[in-house]
C-alpha cells in the first residue's frame, strides 16, 4: 500500500537552528540571540551565531535536498532579520534572503511550506512586553502582510506560528527556553490568550496578502496519546486524555480554540484566572484551515481505570528510548491522526517528526544511523494505518533536514537526515537520507 497520490514528502528545519548569520545586514536580536550568549543557560555554551550557516549556504543546501528527492521543504521565517526592531522599517536584504531561497527551491522542484515564527521573537518587541502585549497580534499581522506580499506570489502553503505550547510554557513559565521567563499564572493566561489572537489575525493577514489560492494550516504539538488497547473503552479513554483541560500539555488548551473557537471550562490549571477575552476575540481566534498539522515525537498509552477515567500506563522498564529519552511509541502516528481528524475534520499534515541519535562520520567517511531508518520506517507505517482508517492525508516533514542547534541542547543532538561537522560546516548525507529517497521515490510502498 502506497501513500495518496498527492502525498507531500518532505523536511523541516528552523531560522535560529540553522542559518547563523545573526548580525549579518541588518538582522536585528532575537530572544534567542540574547538568550544563548548568557552564562549557563546552553549545553556546552553553544549558540546559533553560526549554527549550520545555512544563511550563506542555502544553495548548496537544497541542491542536497534535492538530491533527496524531497517534494517540499518547511522552513521558517526570522521575523527580526526582516523587521529589525519587530515593526517600523523593513531590512530589504533579510527580506531578499527568502526571496532567493524560494526562488531556489522552486527551480530545484521543492515546494516551499513557510512557517512565519518558530520562537525567534524580536528583542525590542519583548522589550514591549512581547506575549504580555495584546499589540503583538497586530504587530505579527504587519510581519505576515510584508512576507505574503513578497513571497505569496510563490509560496502557497502557510503555517503562523510554530509550536505555541513549547515556547510558551517552556520559554516563559519555565524559563528552560528564550527568554528565559517564569511568569505567574495570571500572566500566562494572558500571553496565551495573546498567542491566540495573534494566530487568527495572521492567518486573515495571510488570506488577505495572498496574490491567488493558498493554504493555511498549523504547526502545533502538545500532548499526544494512544489506547492500551483496541477496545471501545480504551480508545475513547485515550481521546479524552489528550483533550482534557487538567493537563497543561492538553490539545483542550492549545488546539481546540483555533480550531473550535473555545478554551476549556475549568482553568485551575492555571490558578483558576479567567481568559480575558474580549468581545469578538474568539471569532478571530476561529479562523477556518485548509490542514491541521503537527509535530509529534512520542506519546504515552492510556486505558480506562477502574473509575471510568482515563488512566496513562507507565513506561515499562527498559523500553526504547531516543538520545532525547523520549520513548519510540510509533502509535502516535496513528492514533492521534484520527483523533484529530474526528474532532476538527482537518486533512492532517506531520509537520515535524523523527530523533536524536549519537551520529558520527565513520572511517569510510559515511553516517550509518540504522535507528534512524528504523524508527521513521516504524512511525510511518503507523502513519499508513491512520490512512487506512480514512483519515485524509497532507504529508510528512521529517526533522530535521540537516542537524542543527537544539535551542537549550545546542549541538549535543542530532536529529538530521544530513549531518554537520560544525567545525568545517561539512555535510555529509546520512544512510537515512538515502533510505529516505527510495521511500519518496516508492511513495512509501517500499515501507
Amino acid at each position: 500500500m502506497s501513500f495518496p497520490a498527492d502525498f507531500v514528502w518532505g523536511a523541516a528545519a528552523a531560522s535560529y537552528q540553522i542559518e547563523g548569520g545573526w548580525q549579518a545586514d541588518g538582522k536585528g536580536l532575537s530572544v534567542w540571540d540574547v538568550f544563548a550568549h548568557r552564562p549557563d543557560t546552553i549545553y556546552n555554551g553553544d549558540t546559533g551565531d553560526v549554527a549550520c550557516d545555512h544563511y550563506h549556504r542555502y544553495q548548496d543546501d537544497v541542491a542536497l535536498m534535492q538530491e533527496i528527492g524531497l517534494q517540499a521543504y518547511r522552513f521558517s521565517l526570522s521575523w527580526p532579520r526582516i523587521l529589525p526592531e519587530g515593526t517600523g522599517a523593513i531590512n530589504p536584504a533579510g527580506l531578499d534572503f527568502y526571496d532567493k531561497l524560494v526562488d531556489t527551491l522552486l527551480a530545484a522542484h521543492i515546494q516551499p511550506y513557510a512557517t512565519l515564527f518558530h520562537w525567534d521573537l524580536p528583542y525590542a518587541l519583548y522589550l514591549r512586553g512581547g506575549w504580555k502585549n495584546r499589540d503583538i497580534a497586530d504587530w505579527f499581522a504587519d510581519y505576515t502582510t510584508i512576507v505574503v506580499e513578497k513571497l505569496g506570489d510563490r509560496v502557497k502553503h502557510w503555517m503562523p506560528l510554530n509550536e505555541p505550547v513549547v515556547f510558551l510554557l517552556i520559554g516563559h513559565r519555565e524559563g528552560r527556553h528564550a527568554p528565559g521567563d517564569k511568569v505567574c499564572d495570571q500572566d500566562f493566561v494572558y500571553m496565551m490568550h495573546n498567542m491566540f489572537l495573534t494566530h487568527g489575525k495572521a492567518v486573515q493577514a495571510i488570506r488577505a496578502a495572498s496574490p491567488g489560492a493558498c493554504k493555511v494550516g498549523s504547526a502545533n504539538a502538545g500532548a499526544h496519546t494512544f489506547p492500551a488497547t483496541e477496545s471501545e473503552a480504551d480508545i475513547e479513554a485515550a481521546r479524552q486524555a489528550m483533550f482534557s483541560p487538567h493537563n497543561p500539555w492538553s490539545q483542550g488548551w492549545w488546539s481546540d480554540p483555533m480550531m473550535l473557537g473555545q478554551y476549556p471550562d475549568d482553568t485551575s490549571i492555571w490558578g483558576g484566572y479567567a481568559i480575558p477575552v474580549q468581545a469578538g476575540d474568539m471569532e478571530i481566534i476561529r479562523q477556518p484551515l485548509d490542514f491541521f498539522g503537527f509535530n509529534v515525537y512520542q506519546g504515552v498509552a492510556v486505558r480506562a481505570g477502574e473509575n471510568g477515567l482515563p488512566e496513562v500506563l507507565p513506561r515499562l522498564t527498559g523500553s526504547a528510548l531516543t538520545l532525547t529519552q523520549w520513548p519510540v511509541t510509533p502509535e502516535v502516528l496513528h492514533w492521534p491522526p484520527r483523533f484529530y481528524y474526528d474532532r476538527y475534520h482537518l486533512p492532517i499534515l506531520i509537520s515535524e517528526n523523527g530523533l536524536s541519535l549519537p551520529d558520527w562520520v565513520a572511517l569510510d567517511g559515511k553516517v550509518h544511523d540504522p535507528g534512524r531508518i528504523d524508527f521513521v520506517g516504524r512511525y510511518l507505517r503507523a502513519y499508513k494505518q491512520a490512512a487506512a482508517a480514512g483519515v485524509p492525508l497532507v504529508g510528512y516533514m521529517h526533522w530535521s533536514i540537516m542537524d542543527n542547534f537544539e535551542w537549550a541542547e545546542g549541538m549535543k543532538h542530532r536529529f538530521g537526515l544530513i549531518h554537520v561537522d560544525y567545525q568545517t560546516l561539512k555535510r555529509t548525507l546520512k544512510d537515512s537520507a538515502y533510505w529516505y529517497k527510495d521511500v519518496i521515490a516508492s511513495n512509501g510502498a517500499n515501507l
